[in-house]
């Protein structure tokens, strides 16, 4: 293997430590104070920045921002780290903070994270093993996230809240508290169905009478007291003759998670 291997098109910093084997992608940038163990790759336009420090094999795809500065407004550029393990993937946009002085200085995160597409870790929080943060979940700064905890889609934490191990937070979830190791929580579900999307399928030219038979079959399926068999079976009784009402009636047989009312 290599010492390294570094595309004509990226920056690195003359004082940033590069390991065995790293690869850094075109217009890819390695900023000053960087360490890179054995085995890292920078896709192209990853930017890793320092003081940071990490172990072998991370991953850093495109556009992902590792060891940028921390987003405080009590922040005026004191030398503060981000310090990770082995094993980690950023994927596309994640950022992830450097520490502030007032918050011990460090941001820290352990080994085989996967950090998924627009996902942020503020700056102080510390980490574990084996975590995942899915598509756009945020953490403010001084947060903790134990080993194997999962955060769901485009759920906020709170400053200073843990996330106790092996913890499992739903999509779109608020979390404000400190969330209970081996548990589940989930923002409570109130999506409701208001029927036929009478002025959009107006505008996509669908006639008055295709309308109001969405309008009855909606009514039957979401309005009346009857259970969803019973409102199927009498659409198709009283609605045979629309298409539109048809195609509604094989979509909800073959739900398989059920279907909002």
């Amino acid at each position: 293997m290599s010492a390294q291997d570094i595309h004509p098109q990226a920056i690195v910093a003359a004082n940033a430590k590069l390991g065995v084997g790293v690869k850094v992608g075109a217009y890819a940038i390695v900023g000053d104070d960087v360490e890179l163990g054995d085995g890292c790759v920078l896709h192209s336009h990853a930017v890793v920045l320092g003081p940071s420090k990490f172990g072998k094999n991370n991953i850093f795809h495109s556009f992902s921002c590792v060891g940028g500065d921390p987003q405080d407004l009590k922040f005026f550029g004191e030398k503060t780290e981000l310090s990770a393990g082995d094993g980690n993937t950023f994927r596309e946009y994640a950022t992830i903070s450097r520490g502030t002085v007032g918050g011990g200085g460090k941001t820290t995160l352990g080994s085989g994270s996967l950090i998924m597409a627009s996902s942020h870790i503020g700056h102080d929080c510390h980490i574990g093993d084996q975590t995942l943060f899915v598509n756009g979940a945020t953490l403010a700064g001084h947060v903790t996230v134990e080993d194997f905890a999962t955060i769901g889609a485009f759920s906020p934490v709170h400053q200073f809240c843990r996330i106790g191990r092996y913890a499992y937070v739903g999509a779109a979830t608020v979390i404000t508290q400190d969330v209970l190791p081996f548990s589940k929580v989930v923002t409570e579900r109130e999506t409701t169905n208001y029927g036929a999307n009478a002025v959009g399928l107006e505008r996509k030219g669908f006639s008055k009478e295709r309308i109001q038979a969405l309008q009855k079959a909606f009514r039957l399926l979401s309005r009346s007291k009857l259970n969803t068999t019973q409102a199927l079976e009498e659409m198709r009784k009283s609605l045979n003759d629309s298409e539109d009402v048809q195609e509604l009636i094989r979509f909800v047989d073959a739900a398989k998670r059920g279907i909002v009312k």
